[in-house]
């Protein structure tokens, strides 16, 4: 008797990667879970991988049939590892992919939009996830977290602006869906939570469900470009904080059904979040 394929999910550490390939296993999916460290999550085959060694991808793709992709992190330009890794996973039997990648992002867009261009021409199955921002970057280490403990503050560009923030939990059962439903969706799929809300609004329930004084406080694009710029390269800096100024516009002020139509119920709301994963 031959051996199921596997679902290799890159990332599998990551925020949402270690969410998909939990949800694989409790569907009784077979899962290679790729990383730069081959560190096993429970019930997971761990595989060494790196889009900037292609001498880790032989083993990742062997006997996989599916893969969620995590673009690398940081790059200007994920196409140029990507591109050749997922003609080589095609070639090797790879037969759906499903693409994590942004709202503010189309095909043909910057960064992951060429990788989402190329994707139904190298896969019969295929999706491309494209989540509002996260409702996770505001606990753990992130930026945003950081300036909450430190500053009390969260630093945007954005105005009043108003996002569709989603849990990462939700992606992943969406994702989760994606991969395994007898039918790829076979498009992109917009993915926010229930309702949308400014950076004010978000900091207003931060302090309401937490107790501690929480504001946002307005900055510049300069001012933002360069606040991010001290952690990471200025090119992806820049783009970071023209985001938030189409944030400022409206580019995020959208909710979607999808979540709801994928999974079977409705995506979490942002207090729950809060209580669940805010201290």
């Amino acid at each position: 008797m031959s051996t199921p394929s596997a679902t290799l999910v890159i990332g599998a550490t990551g925020t949402t990667g270690h969410r998909v390939a939990a949800g694989l296993i409790a569907e009784g999916h077979r899962v290679k879970a790729a990383g730069r460290s081959a560190t096993p999550a429970e019930g997971t085959q761990a595989v060494r991988f790196d889009w900037n060694e292609p001498a880790t991808w032989g083993e990742a793709i062997d006997g996989v049939d599916r893969v969620y992709l995590i673009p690398p992190i940081g790059s200007s330009d994920p196409a140029e590892a990507m591109l050749p890794f997922l003609r080589r996973a095609r070639a090797a039997g790879v037969h759906r992919a499903v693409l994590l990648s942004s709202s503010a992002i189309p095909a043909g867009g910057p960064a992951v939009g060429r990788v989402h261009q190329a994707l139904p021409g190298l896969f019969e199955q295929w999706a491309v996830l494209r989540p509002s921002w996260f409702m996770q970057n505001f606990t753990g280490s992130t930026p945003h977290a950081r300036s909450i403990a430190e500053e009390g503050a969260i630093m945007s560009a954005s105005g009043d602006g108003r996002v569709g923030f989603i849990d990462a939990e939700d992606i992943a059962a969406v994702a989760v869906r994606a991969l395994t439903d007898d039918q790829a969706p076979n498009t992109d799929l917009i993915l926010t939570g229930p309702q949308t809300l400014s950076y004010a609004d978000v900091a207003a329930t931060i302090a309401e469900v937490t107790g501690r004084p929480v504001v946002h406080r307005q900055l510049t694009f300069e001012q933002l470009r360069d606040r991010w710029a001290a952690e990471i390269p200025l090119e992806f800096a820049t783009m970071l904080a023209g985001l938030d100024v189409a944030i400022a516009e409206g580019a995020e002020d959208r909710t979607s059904d999808t979540v709801q139509r994928l999974t079977g119920r409705p995506p979490g709301t942002f207090r729950a979040f809060v209580e669940r994963e805010v201290s």
